[in-house]
């Protein structure tokens, strides 16, 4: 279902995430001891037979014999989520698994009943907040079941009966007054640690970004996180601000992967531009590449034979890339463009250059990922359109140093920019979240492909 807008990133998370995170949670709240800890006896004491004087004489009876009772073993076994009827909120069914004993004068052994029951909690979304909420917790009964571990004797089984009876309305109202609030501080703190771990900056080269929760959504299976963006400096001086676009986004199946981030194409633009800077590269031709050297000074003898004997040993090409390189998407693949401006130099000592070209080149932009890393790669270089800018030698058709000028771009600036990308993108939310790897892909927002990164 395509949204209205497209935010500068989307987390899309399966629910099933949130079990072992909530799980976790739970228990470092203490919710075992706290089941552990329950006050049957009392409760039973307190409420008998709901105020009913007849059937309070009866409950007495039953607990005149009850020496102690509690709670001995308690689990919480595997959490399971789903959605809504109307797919807008998540149901979080919290089975446990509890075991109780009481002690009685019938009989010297502890008497040991097994009940298991299932809290519910509900997950939504509020508009007065930007992540999720917790909106009821409650344990209904309708799944309680209770029975003895062991068979008892006739004296005792009686008052096995009645203590279990006893239970059936209780266990629910104490599981719901004393484990509901857990079940909500242990959400609120999950939540607030998911927060830290989608808006942590992401290094990009010596900048890094910068992600705001903006909102939250729940679709059927899946929960929806969207993402503002902002790319600071090595300063932290905000540099630029991504905003919403206009562009609807269908949002790619999760196929099994526990979730995925679709990040726009400008914040992957920024992120390169953070790597691929504005910059001079000087290459001393003949000592570095002989044979280029060779075939330039070949090329510019046919334009002009005194320029060409004028070159040295120390001849310089300059490299100057002018503007930041822009990533361009078509068919599930991608082209890095880049406006270059070639100089050549018959020496180390000369300032004004034989002449000055001016190249529209793109390369193949091969994104991959190694481990949690986000990588990309420039494969070759292409010159789609050459001008002449500048001559000092004689007016040409700059189409006769197209080749050697091309041959010079991949032998020289090809690996130093695939240098400054190999550091790649950390994905810390996929290490944090006990991923080993992620993989990568294109997807389709409003005709035009955007890389979005998806991790497994």
């Amino acid at each position: 279902m395509p949204s209205p807008s497209l935010e500068p990133l989307l987390l899309d998370s399966n629910p099933q995430n949130l079990s072992p995170e909530l799980t976790q949670e739970l228990k470092d709240h203490d919710a075992i001891q706290i089941l552990q800890d329950l006050p049957l006896l009392s409760t039973l004491r307190e409420e008998p037979a709901g105020g009913i004087p007849i059937l309070g004489s009866l409950v007495n009876s039953v607990l005149n014999h009850v020496i102690w009772l509690k709670v001995t073993s308690a689990n919480i076994m595997e959490l399971q989520v789903q959605p809504s009827a109307d797919n807008q909120e998540l149901i979080v069914n919290i089975p446990l698994d509890l075991v109780a004993g009481f002690n009685t004068p019938l009989v010297k052994s502890i008497v040991e009943i097994h009940m298991e029951t299932e809290v519910q909690a509900t997950i939504g979304v509020e508009t007065s907040k930007k992540g999720l909420t917790l909106s009821s917790c409650s344990d209904n009964g309708r799944s309680l079941r209770i029975s003895l571990l062991k068979k008892l004797s006739f004296m005792v089984n009686p008052l096995a009966n009645g203590v279990m009876k006893l239970l059936v309305p209780a266990l629910p109202k104490l599981v719901k007054s004393q484990l509901c609030p857990v079940i909500e501080a242990a959400f609120e703190d999950m939540q607030k640690d998911l927060l830290h771990l989608v808006e942590a900056p992401v290094s990009v080269s010596s900048d890094h970004l910068q992600f705001d929760l903006l909102s939250s959504a729940i679709k059927g299976d899946n929960i929806q996180l969207n993402l503002g963006a902002k790319l600071l400096d090595s300063q932290g001086t905000e540099t630029k601000r991504f905003g919403e676009s206009a562009a609807s986004l269908t949002i790619p199946a999760l196929d099994g992967a526990p979730f995925s981030l679709t990040v726009r194409q400008d914040v992957v633009n920024a992120a390169v531009e953070a790597f691929l800077p504005s910059e001079e590269l000087a290459v001393m031709l003949d000592s570095v590449l002989p044979e280029l050297a060779l075939r330039l000074k070949s090329s510019i003898k046919v334009i002009s034979e005194k320029a060409a004997a004028q070159l040295g040993r120390t001849q310089i090409v300059k490299i100057l890339t002018q503007e930041a390189p822009a990533l361009l998407l078509d068919k599930g693949s991608a082209k890095l463009a880049q406006m270059i401006v070639l100089e050549v130099f018959a020496s180390n000592e000369v300032r004004r250059p034989f002449f000055t070209l001016g190249i529209e080149a793109n390369s193949e932009a091969q994104f991959f990922t190694k481990g949690t890393q986000l990588m990309l790669n420039l494969n070759e270089i292409s010159s789609d359109r050459i001008h002449l800018m500048n001559s000092d030698i004689a007016l040409f058709d700059p189409e006769i140093l197209k080749d050697i000028a091309t041959d010079i771009l991949v032998a020289a600036l090809l690996p130093n920019q695939n240098g400054k990308l190999r550091a790649g993108i950390p994905l810390s939310i996929v290490r944090d979240l006990g991923f080993t790897e992620a993989s990568s892909f294109l997807t389709k927002v409003s005709g035009v492909k955007h890389p979005a990164p998806r991790r497994a």
